[in-house]
């Protein structure tokens, strides 16, 4: 383990007992000056306060304002801020003086902006100003900032790894010092029973005489709880198994979670495995003599795994353990109060009392409901729109055993205990009052069909719950003949039956820790048992927490259980459990006392909050804080203890109320998403749930759709324009007979970029969104590019023809290349990268694994899908920058969430590679383009197929090989420009209609790309003679030509160079940049900042200064037309 991240976990260890000492301050101290962790919570209270002057100090120890454009920003907003409040309150001295020091560094930066700040003190009220006639107040002023300076500091790359506290248990430092302690007295000569910790300033060792004597009462209070033989001391890789004589130190032995270690045969490598739970028992002397591992403790414990101070004795010396230098795995995300549901958007008439709640697993805006009559019912709670509904009724009457005929005679009802979605959404199960479990298969709107019932216990079926196992799906029950059932669902054939409490049992939780299958099982009488999938009975048997009858559930990150529970007292508690040691972590507060007849029902969400129903209210916490953390009423109506549940993004919630009725809470992602579904009503309605249900193998994930935009995507049209649908010509022929012809590289402004590297064709090209860039893709998988910067000729720092640019590496010539290792060269490589709008990340593969590239820092971030099958296109969800589509040579779409590391969705439509991506915000779609020439369109909330349109290609086309696909869509995020290989087309969404297209003939040069300009008014295409189309868009005439004399320089008079890739600047519609194959990059402008290509420059033979292009640029069949 290397010293650094020995030092900084050191540090970690440190803020936590500074923490848990109460010594605020101190810590805070720490933070600054080591740099290794950014408080977050400490920031925001510091800005809500308006502590500018600590709020500065705290984050100078981490940047500086001129560190990076982000840091640079961060120190503008609070110092704009602070100067606001200061004109809010009438300081005038205190504003002068924070306009003339804070803000003047801001001054070189943006001379129009520090104006505008300095007129704000000619103003009796600042609000007098456009931009901020919204601003209400400080406090609320404060809120918005914090939100934002959270959003750039997390993209932030100085802040990369420092926002995220490491997870460990509580008191690990106290814990690591008991170990030490425990080892010590091990190798003590002469240890006693009744060992006296003096102090930790020295090593201990034993003393004779009347040191044996001595109280150990001391030592006690200062050691505290000694871990258990085979615990692990928490969590620390193996904990000590202290000696006989040092025994007496310990409590008595106790069952615990821990250890789930099987001690059958069949099941030999168990002990060997990460300890997800240990199982204490009395030790044998022979046992600790031989150091042999319990068969149902926790991981084995020997000398070798002991990482002990070198000041021990050598002859005892074991060798030390191996730390991976990555550090903790399971860092939690990182998330505020504001990332809560807390906003009633929509509430659902059930008719009926609900008993139970799930979403479904994909679809993040589907219901399953449970009612206490036995209906059960799926929503779709973007619309309010119940989707489907089946009342109880029992299938096959005559396969019923007598009890439940005898039941059934006396009354023909029955209430649903529990409704679950199964993990990949094809289906649902029912547990019914009635000896029943029903499962139904799912396909979408009205679709529900039955799949399975099974008469799963005598009387009442408490619970159920679905997993896979061994690729097989399965479905677990219980009830109150107080047995569990394992089923596999497919069939319905009984695969296991544990029998073991004593009272009928509430719940169970199925999980896998390492490479060992459990199931957790609680009763009413608030017994605990664990069970392996064999016929071994209970390995873990405990009480919960005030013998409540509880339900347990994991983080769904799999490392965090809790659990909640109301006694027979009416007494509630919720706790999170150490389940390697099987202890308590923490009990939280703030439950209150129930009815007897009432139990709390509590949720997990975003591996970072608890919710739980009860008095009337939702009640949060967050995991880290035994407090809590707020109470939301949802504008009333609720029961004493209502039924809740989150979706799987954390951004809904749903609740039972006292109408028989289902309150849908969200936060600001979560309603823009019903905002979404509600305006796409009839896409919303129809899932791909076609997998048969139990099949193997069926993928199972969570749906990152439109509920992961973090603010509303406003879409800004600078000109009301809209296309004018043209009716295309015979074979798509020009009806322009003369375009201007652009020979000389006087006509013209080009600019070849400098360039040091070695020479490769240039296979994809892009500019920054911010204009200030261009990035570029070469055939050996490097990328280069080029910055400009603020010069007096140059003042905002854009690509431009007239500065040149510099070719920008970091120190140390580090470049950003594409993992080329893995894939086989026989097989054309099809490079493909996408750009993050905000310009941080870039996306990108040449035939291998994707490599994520930070831009700032010219660095790799990760790697991710390693061929085969390889990466062919890939474009960045707009909304959520860790959201990738990634087209796939065996035709395939994957959605897939970089920053989870999960796939999303697999959309399959086409039959060849996928060669193009391109979303669309306004529409809420994914358009796709592959090698079978089929055009898709894909719903971005539902990941549904939407629509499909083959390409109309003219078999005489000519192509180019290196040519690749392009679908970019227009401003107005409708109509979509088609590149492919034969031809450019312009199509509409959402129905696909080609309002016209054009492709070459067989004697013309092949087009190698086509972009739309920045204004949309034009089309910028090239071909592999060299030369450059400039098309009116959406006519696709051709209204100027430029030759490849006019900017290309042949080395030698038989050299061939031209363009494979092309792209538009993002906001001056008149400049383009090209790709050569020689490895060089070309800007080119025409003459003049205000012409335009073709247009402006009349020729000197026309009469009168009329060009003979004059007659064809303002006709409405040919232009956009004013709306």
């Amino acid at each position: 383990m290397a010293a650094s991240s020995v030092n900084r976990e050191m540090i970690f260890l440190l803020l936590q007992f500074l923490d848990e000492q109460k010594l605020k301050s101190t810590a805070r101290m720490l933070e600054k000056e080591s740099g290794f962790f950014f408080n977050m919570r400490h920031f925001e209270e510091m800005i809500n306060n308006g502590e500018w002057n600590e709020v500065e100090s705290y984050l100078s120890s981490f940047t500086s304002v001129q560190e990076n454009r982000h840091s640079t920003k961060i120190f503008f907003e609070i110092r704009k801020q602070k100067y606001l409040e200061a004109l809010d309150k009438h300081d005038k001295d205190a504003a002068v003086g924070i306009l003339t020091k804070d803000l003047k560094v801001f001054q070189a930066l943006d001379e129009n902006l520090y104006k505008e700040m300095t007129m704000l003190l000619t103003l009796n009220n600042f609000r007098e100003f456009d931009r901020l006639c919204r601003y209400k107040d400080a406090n609320s002023a404060r809120i918005l900032l914090f939100n934002s300076l959270r959003r750039l500091i997390e993209a932030n790359p100085v802040f990369q790894d420092k926002l995220r506290f490491p997870s460990f248990q509580d008191a690990r430092l106290r814990a690591l010092i008991n170990q030490g302690l425990n080892w010590q007295h091990h190798l003590c000569d002469n240890a006693r029973p009744n060992p006296v910790i003096r102090s930790l300033f020295v090593d201990h060792v034993c003393v004779e005489a009347h040191g044996a004597q001595a109280s150990s009462s001391a030592a006690n209070a200062l050691v505290g709880p000694v871990p258990r033989g085979g615990g692990g001391g928490g969590g620390g890789g193996g904990g000590f198994m202290p000696t006989r004589a040092f025994s007496s130190m310990l409590p008595p032995p106790t069952t615990s979670l821990a250890g789930l270690r099987a001690s059958s045969s069949s099941l030999p490598d168990l002990a060997l495995s990460i300890r997800p739970m240990g199982l204490s028992h009395t030790h044998t002397d022979s046992e600790l003599a031989l150091g042999r591992s319990l068969s149902l403790g926790a991981a084995r414990v020997e000398a070798s795994n002991m990482h002990i101070d070198e000041a021990g004795p050598s002859s005892a010396r074991p060798s030390l353990m191996q730390v991976d230098e990555a550090g903790p795995s399971n860092a939690q995300p990182l998330h505020t109060y504001d990332d809560l549901p807390k906003t009633v958007v929509a509430n659902l008439n059930q008719g009926s009392a609900v008993k139970s709640l799930d979403f479904h697993s994909v679809q993040q805006t589907f219901l399953l409901v449970g009612t206490i009559t036995g209906d059960v019912s799926v929503w779709e709670v973007g619309c309010g729109r119940m989707l489907a509904s089946r009342n109880f009724k029992v299938w096959d009457i005559g396969a019923c055993s007598f009890q439940l005929h005898a039941t059934l005679a006396h009354e023909y009802s029955a209430s649903v205990n529990c409704v679950r979605w199964t993990p990949d959404g094809n289906g649902f199960g029912v547990a019914y009052s009635r000896h029943m479990v029903q499962l139904f298969s799912y396909h979408g709107g009205d679709d529900l069909r039955n799949h399975l019932e099974v008469e799963a216990h005598v009387g009442s079926v408490n619970d159920l719950a679905f997993y896979h196992r061994n690729k097989q799906l399965l479905f677990i029950t219980c009830g109150e003949d107080r047995i569990i059932k394992v089923w596999d669902a497919a069939t319905g054939v009984r695969q296991h039956t544990f029998a073991g409490h004593n009272s009928p049992v509430y719940s169970v939780c199925p999980h896998t820790k390492g490479n060992i299958d459990f199931i957790f099982s609680t009763d009413v009488d608030g017994m605990i048992k664990a069970w392996l999938y064999d016929e071994e009975g209970a390995r873990v048997d405990y009480e919960a927490p005030g013998r409540s009858c509880a339900t347990m559930a994991y983080s769904a990150d799999g490392t965090r259980l809790f659990s909640c529970g109301t006694n027979r007292e009416g007494e509630s508690h919720i706790v999170e459990w150490n389940d390697t040691e099987g202890t308590l972590k923490r009990t939280y507060l703030g439950l209150g006392r129930q009815n007897v007849l009432e139990k709390v029902h509590f949720d997990t969400t975003k591996n970072q909050f608890l919710a739980a129903g009860d008095e009337f209210a939702i009640k949060f916490w967050d995991m880290d804080s035994i407090n809590l953390l707020c109470t939301v009423d949802a504008d009333g109506g609720l029961p004493a203890s209502p039924c809740i549940r989150f979706n799987k993004l954390g951004t809904l919630l749903a609740v039972s109320t006292n109408e028989n009725s289902v309150k849908i809470l969200a936060n600001a992602a979560g309603s823009q998403l019903l905002r979404f579904i509600g305006d796409h009503t009839g896409t919303s309605s129809k899932a791909p749930l076609i997998v048969p249900l139990g099949a193997s193998g069926s993928g199972a994930g969570t749906s990152n759709t439109a509920a992961q935009k973090n603010t509303p995507t406003t879409l800004m049209l600078l000109d009301d324009v809209h296309f004018n649908p043209i009716v295309s010509n015979d074979k798509g022929k020009s009806k322009i007979s003369t375009p201007v012809e652009i020979k000389e590289r006087s006509a013209l402004r080009s600019l070849k970029l400098p360039d040091h590297l070695l020479p490769v064709r240039i296979m994809k090209l892009v500019y920054t969104h911010s204009g200030d860039c261009i990035l570029a893709l070469t055939g050996n998988a490097i990328h280069k590019l080029w910055k400009w910067r603020r010069t007096e000729g140059n003042m905002d720092g854009m690509v431009t023809a007239g500065v040149v640019p510099q070719l920008w590496q970091p120190s140390g010539g580090m470049s950003m290349t594409n993992d080329v290792s893995d894939i086989n060269l026989e097989v054309a490589r099809v490079p493909c990268f996408a750009l993050s709008k905000n310009d941080v990340y870039l996306s990108s593969a040449s035939g291998g694994t994707i490599s994520l590239f930070n831009m700032m820092a010219f660095t790799r971030v990760t790697t991710f899908m390693t061929p085969p099958p390889p990466t062919t296109s890939l474009a960045f969800f707009p909304p959520d920058n860790n959201v990738l589509a990634i087209g796939r040579e065996d035709a395939a779409i994957l959605i897939y969430n970089v920053r989870m590391g999960e796939l999303v969705a697999m959309l399959n439509g086409h039959r060849k590679r996928v060669t193009a991506l391109a979303f669309s915000t306004a529409l809420d779609v994914l358009a796709s383009l592959g090698d079978d020439a089929k055009l898709c369109l894909w719903s971005s909330s539902t990941w549904q197929k939407k629509a499909s349109k083959p390409l109309q290609i003219a078999p005489e086309c000519t192509t180019n090989p290196h040519a690749q696909s392009r679908l970019q869509f227009h401003r107005d995020q409708t109509h979509i420009l088609v590149f492919h290989k034969k031809l450019i087309a312009i199509y509409k969404a959402p129905k696909l209609e080609c309002i016209n297209q054009w492709f070459p003939e067989r004697s013309s040069p092949a087009t190698t790309d086509a972009t739309f300009s920045s204004d949309g008014h034009s089309i910028y295409a090239t071909f592999n003679d060299g030369s450059v189309g400039i098309f009116i868009a959406p006519a696709l005439q051709i209204r100027c030509r430029i030759n490849p004399t006019a900017y290309i320089v042949l080395p030698t008079p038989s050299s061939r160079i031209y363009p494979l890739a092309v792209a538009a600047h993002p906001s001056e519609p008149n400049q383009f940049a090209v790709g050569l194959t020689d490895g060089a990059v070309c800007v080119l402008e025409p003459l003049g900042t205000e012409e335009t290509w073709g247009i402006a420059r009349a020729r000197p033979y026309d009469v009168a200064g009329s060009s003979t292009f004059d007659s064809c640029t303002l006709t409405d069949e040919m232009v956009f037309e004013k709306r």
